[in-house]
């Protein structure tokens, strides 16, 4: 029997856009949770437009974000969109944003507004800032931190600019210490029967990844540099350039070190370079980096990847071949731990399969997941659960919150696809559920 997952029961609002906010939300519903994806009328998230663009509605970008939610679409400019808001979040256990701060306390969606109608609420901001400090007011995003961070100075060859990370860094890893506290704080929760305030920043989250440069520089007054391709405080620890391709060898243990330098000189390395007692300590090895680099260098240089990959292989030193995103892909370990999933998508008038990453979650893993929703998809749904039977039946004008009509099968899809429609919906909050901590409607 399979294991229900952890977060089920929990229902989660995400009125976020872009990556750091969507993240948290994708890794929620990964792990159980209910998600309602929240986007304005018409455009909705930027995301559904960023990079790789499928059609008006997604992009690869949005359906890697945003997968397992449900969809709604919101005109917060209108009094009787921003109830319908406000009454969402009452039966809400997460709520997560990623506005500059102060911005959603001008529609009544701050902290302050949705914790006294909901104390239970765990409110999780996301900013390039945070909410305090003299630079809170300034708009940011993930490459700005890294800049401000000193973790770009630190990459890249000397005497160059430092090098794009074509990974968003902070965003993610912003993301992922936000899903931890957000678990933190239902679990406090169970406790003392309150929500909290969570207030990530992006800056924050990099310059916690500091490992040792901050330790360089309080402790012994170094400013690390650019150093280009490895890493002269743990020789030998870098990229190497073999005669077909590049690979990573990470040699910096002692021991490790020992069983690479004998297997350099019995393979025509020089004469006494496994016992080369300079060598045999991390501080002897960095002392003397300039002469390692000048034996390691060449000896890779004048093999194949894969004959340098065995040898040390055979050996036991950790080491890996530079790999391009196609082999990646089809590497496998990656297709072993089920990282690759496919999802059904509508894409113009048809089904197709959309293949993005799973998201890093013990959770059972299936081949085919519930893609990201079409803007406002299951907005109805809601007006239908939350109306009385008296206000379904009242014919709705439109106004405040807008619904895509979805057929879910392919053959009713294709030439059938029904224009945007807003509904009027109303304040009445007797017309409302809300939901205790245990999930259950009272």
């Amino acid at each position: 029997m399979m294991q229900a997952r952890p977060l089920e029961g929990i229902r989660v609002v995400d009125y976020s856009h872009f990556l750091a906010g969507p993240y948290v939300g994708r890794c929620l519903a990964a792990l159980g949770a209910e998600v309602i994806k929240v986007e304005r009328p018409g455009s909705g998230d930027a995301g559904r437009q960023h990079a790789t663009v499928l059609d008006d509605q997604q992009s690869a970008y949005f359906l890697q974000l945003n997968m397992g939610k449900r969809g709604v679409s919101v005109n917060m400019k209108d009094p009787r969109g921003k109830a319908f808001m406000q009454r969402l979040c009452d039966s809400a256990d997460v709520f997560i944003e990623n506005y500059r701060p102060g911005a959603l306390d001008k529609l009544g969606l701050g902290y302050a507004a949705l914790s006294e109608r909901n104390p239970g609420l765990v409110y999780c901001s996301i900013s390039a800032y945070g909410h305090t400090g003299p630079d809170a007011h300034r708009a940011g995003f993930g490459l700005i931190a890294e800049a401000k961070s000193g973790i770009m100075q630190m990459i890249g060859n000397p005497g160059e600019p430092p090098p794009l990370m074509r990974i968003s860094l902070g965003d993610m890893y912003t993301g992922i210490h936000a899903v931890a506290a957000i678990n933190a704080a239902l679990l406090g929760r169970v406790k003392s029967g309150r929500g909290q305030h969570i207030d990530m920043a992006l800056y924050d989250a990099l310059f916690s990844m500091h490992e040792y440069a901050v330790q360089c520089y309080t402790m012994q007054g170094v400013v690390p540099e650019q150093t280009g391709h490895d890493m002269p405080t743990s020789t030998l620890y870098g990229v190497f350039r073999a005669a077909d391709g590049d690979l990573v060898i990470a040699a910096q243990v002692d021991d490790s070190w020992k069983r690479f330098a004998t297997l350099v000189e019995q393979h025509g390395g020089p004469v006494g370079f496994g016992n080369d007692e300079r060598f045999h300590s991390l501080n002897g090895r960095n002392a003397n980096r300039e002469a390692i680099l000048a034996v390691v260098q060449p000896w890779v240089a004048g093999r194949p990847v894969a004959e340098v990959l065995a040898l040390l292989d055979s050996v036991d030193v950790p080491s890996a071949k530079v790999q391009r995103i196609d082999e990646v892909v089809a590497d496998p370990q990656i297709v072993a731990r089920g990282m690759v999933i496919e999802s059904r998508t509508i894409r113009a008038s048809e089904n197709c399969v959309c293949r993005t990453c799973r998201s890093a979650s013990p959770t059972a893993i299936r081949r085919y997941a519930k893609s990201a929703p079409i803007s406002g998809s299951t907005t109805r749904k809601w007006l239908s659960r939350w109306a009385s039977a008296r206000q379904r039946s009242t014919r709705c004008r439109p106004m405040a919150c807008s619904s895509r009509s979805r057929v879910r099968n392919e053959r009713s899809i294709r030439g059938n696809r029904q224009s945007d429609r807003t509904y009027e919906i109303a304040a009445d909050p007797r017309s409302f559920r809300r939901r205790d901590r245990t999930g259950h409607d009272v």
